[in-house]
């Protein structure tokens, strides 16, 4: 090898200097000094200098001829036996190297003749070709050959330098050489006079005989080395002398990249080899040069170093080049595993498994799946970094003294979580940045790199056909089947798994769900919210303010921001995800039951699979005896049992999702850390259980801390029960009071004997929280002393129409104002119940007159029908939307006629929006000058913005689209790339959405005032938008603070202070 070095450093000369050469001959030294165990002979080898010419040899009167200088390495003396595998490796390489040294002396041993370059015989009648360089072969004793002249100059500044170096026995060196250094001076050629004349001509042609004799001499033995090494190669691997052609075109070039290799590992410069290895792979026509043993020198490399990415990267560019890994690379890639401390093959495809585990029969869309399957990947990708970068340790300690001070019983309101953390940074400001590297990956890359992961799942993931039934032929199919579909008259990818896999999904005898850690309730309280870039989970990746796919003007108009005019906001935040929850257990329990056992659509449970319609399959010859519009019939059935059937599983799917985590979390106590949306909104984090969910879920959901009921807390339990079960909607407090006082024995039966006794509880509007409402009442009346029960239920206070009050609030609408309860009343009004009076009155009128639908109508306008119509209308719901809800609601009427549906919907949408009209002159009077403000700030090229109260900066991210066709792994995916910042406005939607998002954020401005104060006051407090959450010992505390609040907000000039900076943004530039 050392020989093989040498030869690459001679014909790159430019490549390297001698100063890189001689550690590279040393470090290879004393690899094979620590590698070689077999059999070695040492050998003493000597570099020595001579001259180098042109032309040969220069004569004693020519001694200015030498052009430059060489250094030899040479080798001589007795092969041991032996060889071993290193030795047989190389050994028709030195065959090789043997043939060209020979023939080169040849060919300068005639031109110092001066016999013609021609092929010549040597003594064994062998053809030789012309053509070496010089060599001076040492004995082992170290005695130098003579010069060629004795007139020949000594040359000056010659040092020859030795080296000792290990061989393996049998493996002869020849020698290479390497220009260290050129002479000064140009060789001049010197007068020679005639022969017949010249008695020193006569000497010189002596010599030149003598050292022809020798060198003869010299290829003799040359020759009979080669016939022995040429044996004992036959002898050892007959199959590496075999004719190939093509391999020994390409076996120089792939020596010379081995040496290289092999050079740079040594002196420790893995960079510059992996650089040579890289631009060799990317240029074809260097690829095909390259063999697999050239990527194992890197494999190697890499598993020493414990590297199992850059393992993995040679493992592709292998495949790339279209070679296939031997047993060298595997080995390199086990003990690259085995270097790696904390390595879990686990983790590899637990992003496919729970991607495949969680796919609905029915199968899921490309993009859905691709998206999660890439925003999986790059969350696990930020955790990774953090690692890396030893950010965990030092977010270790911060967050353990932050936890401690939590903990503690303190009086102290003070000082904010926030101020908390940042005195605690301080403290450890050594060390990296707790923020990191936080560039987000676009979302196309997401898709792109999730499209792969799809494809891979599509391609490699297979299951015998003979798994189920060993009746069939055993062969691999395919897990996944990629398909497509319409939807909405566009083309879509699907994903759809074999019925094989789903059957033995389903027939497992244990399942279990397996869920990314951000999507579970925390076990520990979140992060604090210090900057919109830091806060929530301690390691997954989390935006403050959620946006639309696409969107960045938010996060450009957050990094504007000062950071103390987003304190408020931040404060807040940290507010709602320090309360500390846990599980509701007994009721926990019964739902459970009840889920298990067929589900109750009734009470929100819903049922499994086997309750769904029954799909019927008609033949082709039964449906020839039916007629067309029996056909139409039949298909219309068909179209709404599947409808029924996938509705049913997803409902179904979701319920076991919220009680698996239920159950999983019943003995823990647990955190939902919080964010917003564009608008201010805030919204928990984990998506499937929280308390933002439905009925089922808010009641198996009681705060960990336990406060006293105290002199009140039982009054409010008793009132919020009225309140779940919907009577006495316009009743008085007191009155709400003396009805649940009347209805106790109910109230007990229902907690003692849920499913078995009068199920009173079964008719209220939200059945569960009723029923969980009922045990903490029991529980308290039946303790020795009620005023010192600990309760951890959490009574609600609902907003009435939250939106109205609010545009009442800005128009200062007396009227209105008196309907949304704004003023003090004797009686809570009921906005919901005064529409519809005003509906039926309306309907009263035309029916009078003769109006069918009226008369249809009659009995059947309650306030349960237009409620969700009323409360949205203010949040921008249009005729048709609103159409659609009243539709919903008339449906679910048993007696109503089916057939009337659409006439009465229609009918009775245009009755509520006329009554909001009377009702409420302020709120359309608003309305209309937000959207026409909107409007032409649209039609200007402009987006809307403005900025709440609390300083939080909203900008609209509605922008015409355009759809792209995207290349991916499995197929063109046709995705809406939305929302470039230089994209043009959507004018239509930017008006639209003004005065819902306007009031949205005034909501949440609220709400966020309430929770700064009621955490001063030391209350706990949780919020579901407008209904408000805290303990039934502090209710009346927190209703004064949010009617202050709501009073502080509206005394400030909002709509000024809104035309203001509408008209200093798109208006000052004008003139």
């Amino acid at each position: 090898m050392l020989l093989h070095v040498c030869f690459l450093l001679y014909h790159n000369a430019s490549i390297f200097s001698l100063p890189f050469f001689f550690p590279v001959l040393e470090a290879r030294i004393q690899q094979l000094q620590s590698d070689i165990v077999l059999d070695v002979q040492h050998a003493k080898v000597q570099l020595v200098n001579a001259s180098k010419s042109g032309r040969g040899a220069s004569s004693g009167k020519s001694p200015k001829n030498v052009s430059g200088w060489r250094t030899e390495l040479l080798k001589v003396g007795q092969t041991g036996k032996g060889g071993g595998k290193d030795a047989s490796a190389y050994k028709s390489r030195w065959m090789e190297k043997l043939i060209q040294e020979k023939t080169t002396k040849t060919k300068k041993l005639n031109l110092k003749l001066g016999i013609e370059d021609k092929p010549v015989k040597s003594r064994k009648g062998k053809l030789m070709l012309p053509g070496t360089t010089q060599k001076n072969i040492l004995t082992k004793a170290g005695k130098k050959t003579a010069s060629t002249s004795k007139k020949s100059k000594t040359l000056k500044n010659q040092e020859p330098t030795a080296i000792q170096a290990d061989t393996m026995a049998g493996a002869p060196v020849a020698a290479a050489t390497v220009p260290i250094r050129k002479a000064k001076g140009k060789g001049k050629a010197s007068k020679e006079p005639a022969p017949e004349f010249s008695e020193a001509r006569d000497q010189e042609l002596a010599e030149l005989e003598r050292k022809t004799e020798a060198k003869a001499q010299e290829l003799a033995e040359v020759e009979k080395l080669e016939w022995k090494l040429n044996q004992w190669a036959m002898s050892a691997s007959p199959e590496l002398v075999q004719d190939n052609s093509e391999a020994r075109m390409y076996e120089g070039v792939q020596l010379s990249v081995h040496c290289y290799l092999e050079a740079c590992v040594f002196c420790g410069d893995i960079d510059r080899a992996q650089r040579l290895l890289l631009t060799h792979h990317r240029m074809i026509s260097r690829r095909n040069l390259l063999n697999i043993g050239l990527y194992n020198v890197m494999m190697r490399v890499w598993a020493k170093k414990g590297s199992l990415n850059q393992i993995g990267r040679m493992f592709i560019l292998v495949e790339e080049a279209g070679l296939k890994p031997n047993l060298t690379s595997y080995c390199a890639a086990l003990e690259c595993m085995g270097r790696t401390p904390n390595f879990d093959p686990n983790n590899v495809d637990i992003c496919h498994c729970q991607s495949l585990s969680n796919l609905p029969p029915s199968g899921e869309s490309l993009h859905i799946l691709a998206k999660e399957l890439g925003n999986r990947v790059h969350n696990k990708f930020c955790i990774r970094m953090k690692s890396h970068n030893q950010m965990v340790d030092k977010l270790s300690h911060i967050y353990n003294e932050y936890a401690e001070l939590l903990a503690k019983d303190s009086k102290d309101f003070d000082v904010l979580p926030r101020e908390r953390w940042w005195k605690l940074e301080a403290e450890h400001s050594s060390g990296p940045s707790l923020l990191g590297d936080n560039t987000q990956w676009p979302h196309t890359v997401v898709v792109e790199l999730g499209t792969y992961l799809v494809d891979l799942m599509v391609k490699h993931m297979k299951v015998n056909s003979d798994i189920l039934n060993p009746a069939n032929d055993r062969k691999f199919i395919p897990v996944l089947y990629h398909m497509y579909t319409f939807r909405s008259n566009k083309q879509v990818g699907f994903i759809k798994p074999h019925p094989i896999l789903t059957q033995m999904q389903q027939d497992a005898m244990e399942t279990t769900l397996t869920f990314d850690s951000y999507v579970m309730p925390m076990l520990c309280p979140p992060v604090p919210w210090t900057s919109a870039k830091f806060g929530a989970y301690l390691l997954t990746p989390t935006k403050m303010m959620r946006t639309v796919v696409g969107a960045n003007q938010h996060e450009i108009l957050l990094e504007k921001c000062q950071d103390a005019d987003l304190h408020a906001v931040l404060d807040s935040l940290n507010q709602l995800g320090n309360a500390a929850w846990r599980i509701n257990q007994p009721l926990l329990d019964i739902i459970i039951s009840i889920f298990n056992d067929k589900g109750n659509e009734k009470l929100d449970i819903p049922p499994p699979n086997s309750e769904a319609p029954k799909i019927l399959r008609y033949s082709q010859q039964d449906l020839a005896t039916y007629s067309s519009a029996e056909k139409a019939h039949l298909k219309r059935e068909l179209v709404k049992a599947k409808k029924k059937c996938s509705e049913m599983h997803s409902l179904r799917m979701d319920a076991l999702y919220k009680l698996s985590i239920a159950n999983h979390m019943r003995d823990e106590v647990f955190w939902f850390p919080h964010n917003m949306d564009f608008r201010g909104r805030t919204y928990p984090c984990p998506p499937y259980f929280n308390h933002l969910g439905s009925d089922v879920t808010r009641a198996i959901l009681v705060f960990a801390e336990g406060k006293p009921l105290g002199p009140g807390g039982l009054k409010w339990l008793k009132i919020h029960l009225v309140n779940l079960t919907g009577l006495k909607k316009r009743s008085s407090l007191a009155g709400r009071l003396e009805y649940a006082n009347t209805i106790m024995d109910d109230i007990l039966d229902s907690a003692d004997n849920p499913l078995n006794g009068k199920k009173w509880w079964q008719n209220a509007d939200e059945p569960w929280q009723a029923l969980a409402c009922c045990m903490e009442i029991a529980n308290a009346v039946r303790s020795p002393d009620p005023t010192h029960f600990i309760s951890h239920f959490p009574v609600h206070q609902d907003g009435s129409c939250n939106g109205l009050q609010h545009y009442a609030a800005l128009g200062r609408d007396v009227i209105g104002a008196t309907s949304v309860n704004l003023i003090p009343c004797e009686v809570p009004q009921d906005v919901y119940s005064g529409v519809a009076q005003q509906v039926e009155e309306f309907r009263v009128r035309d029916s009078e007159k003769g109006l069918k639908i009226a008369q249809v109508l009659e009995g059947f306008i309650s306030r349960k029908v237009v409620k969700q119509t009323v409360m949205t209308v203010v949040y921008g719901v249009t005729r048709y939307g609103g159409r659609l809800q009243i539709e919903k609601r008339l449906k679910e009427v048993d007696d109503f006629p089916k057939e009337y549906v659409w006439d009465a919907s229609h009918y009775l949408v245009q009755q509520v929006f006329s009554s909001l009209k009377e009702m409420f002159t302020g709120t359309r009077e608003i309305q209309d000058w937000l959207t026409e403000s909107a409007r032409l700030i649209a039609k200007s090229g402009n987006t809307v913005e403005w900025v709440t109260p609390l300083g939080l900066p909203i900008i609209q991210p509605y922008h015409r689209t355009r759809t792209p066709t995207v290349c991916v792994w499995v197929h063109f995916l046709c995705e809406q790339l939305l929302f470039s910042v230089h994209r043009k406005p959507d004018t239509v939607k930017q008006k639209n959405a003004f005065p819902p998002n306007f009031i949205h954020s005034l909501d949440s401005t609220h709400m966020m005032l309430t929770a700064l104060y009621c955490y001063s006051a030391g209350l706990t407090f949780v919020s579901v938008h407008d209904c408000f959450w805290t303990h039934a010992l502090t209710v009346d505390t927190m209703n004064k603070v949010c009617r202050e609040q709501f009073v502080a907000l509206h005394s400030q000039p909002i709509l000024q202070e809104l035309s203001n900076f509408l008209l200093q943004k798109y208006c000052s530039g004008l003139s």
